[in-house]
């Protein structure tokens, strides 16, 4: 049964919102977490936390569980079929975690809740959000059962289509139409590539990540014009030899589980309106290329948890502005890098090789290929 009141109503319980909720339940708040769907998702997309967002997630008692789920992955590859033209090493960072952790988002999910739980908190299930009245106290948030939660403040952390975004009036910047088009799949294939590291093929149809995870399974994502409703183990295997391996080509011999999704590039307006807050896909999304999206959102989540934390012991409001106004340019630039490594994937025919001298140039350099490994464990956005 929901609460009539809380100090912090978190709506949406993917990695966001666990987190924010494990955040402010390990300070102290009353944090109560709302989701529409009635069992949490087995299936979900993202496969890699990277070595700041474990320093985040440690912060809160979750990162050492995290760890022991999943698979750790010192190296990340750019390839172009069989030649490796870039090699990313992670074992040199300056973290308590020197790799990508490879983990799949609903063991992250699963991680999270378990936080959450032994600090006092569950998750509400299902509990559909249709109202939101905001006023100088707070916000009145009404539900399809009739109930209404009277709260301090409302996290949206539900996603691209965000209920909370939109019934508050904050606009979502970027283009409306149908994004960029994936597949992906968990998949078990036979295969030659190293099973401690992520690949990342480059092709003109478009980029394809290879990603391994505990148990044997692989992580596929592609980059399609036309994803089929229910892809099958043809289509990946077609992938595969389209863009994969080709002196020893991959062979799928099984898919556990496949989806296909749309990408759009886009940033919230603001990512606070009053007692409002946004983070998450609910703040921004964009192209899953480096494996960034889920790993924004948990920092997004740390960051806000302990701000509305601090603000409830009796610090200035003003620190829940200086909050969104620090992660706003973070969502960018993450945007912007994502978008970067999709237009190096599909560079037309004429301007590969130049591409792949440049790739393998930093790739023989020290500081060019530590300065990546910064950027894609999140590492570069550790405060000073």
């Amino acid at each position: 049964m929901l609460p009539e009141r809380t100090d912090v109503l978190v709506v949406g319980a993917g990695p966001t919102g666990l987190t924010v909720a494990a955040t402010l339940a390990g300070r102290g708040v009353d944090v109560t977490v709302v989701d529409r769907l009635a069992q949490p998702p087995v299936t979900s997309r993202a496969a890699v936390v990277h070595a700041y967002t474990l320093e985040e997630l440690d912060r809160i008692g979750a990162a050492a569980p995290l760890v022991a789920r999943g698979l750790p992955a010192p190296r990340f590859t750019v390839r172009d079929r069989d030649r490796v033209l870039l090699s990313v090493p992670f074992g040199t960072l300056p973290s308590r975690y020197p790799f990508a952790l490879m983990v799949s988002q609903s063991e992250t999910e699963a991680v999270l809740a378990e936080r959450l739980t032994a600090l006092g908190g569950r998750v509400l299930r299902p509990s559909t959000m249709t109202g939101l009245t905001c006023d100088d106290a707070g916000a009145t948030v009404g539900f399809a059962d009739g109930a209404t939660v009277r709260a301090r403040w409302v996290v949206g952390a539900d996603g691209m289509r965000s209920t909370v975004r939109e019934l508050a009036g904050i606009g979502f910047g970027g283009s409306p139409d149908p994004g960029e088009s994936f597949l992906l799949a968990d998949v078990r294939v036979e295969s030659a590539l190293p099973r401690d590291q992520v690949a990342l093929f480059l092709a003109r149809p478009g980029p394809l990540v290879w990603a391994p995870l505990p148990g044997g399974v692989v992580r596929l994502v592609a980059a399609v014009a036309d994803a089929p409703r229910e892809p099958d183990a043809e289509r990946f295997q077609a992938l595969l030899d389209e863009r994969g391996p080709a002196r020893r080509p991959d062979r799928v011999t099984e898919v556990l589980w496949a989806s296909r999704f749309r990408v759009h590039h886009r940033i919230a307006d603001t990512f606070r309106a009053g007692p409002v807050l946004l983070a998450g896909d609910a703040a921004h999304v964009h192209s899953p290329a480096g494996g960034q999206g889920m790993n924004l959102g948990i920092c997004d989540a740390v960051a806000l948890g302990h701000t509305l934390a601090d603000v409830r012991d009796g610090g200035p409001d003003a620190l829940l502005d200086d909050w969104a106004a620090a992660r706003r340019p973070l969502a960018e630039e993450v945007v912007g890098f994502a978008d970067r490594i999709t237009r190096l994937a599909t560079v037309p025919p004429a301007g590969r090789p130049l591409r792949d001298v440049l790739l393998r140039t930093a790739s023989v350099l020290p500081p060019a290929r530590q300065r990546l490994a910064l950027r894609l464990s999140g590492l570069n956005h550790r405060p000073a």
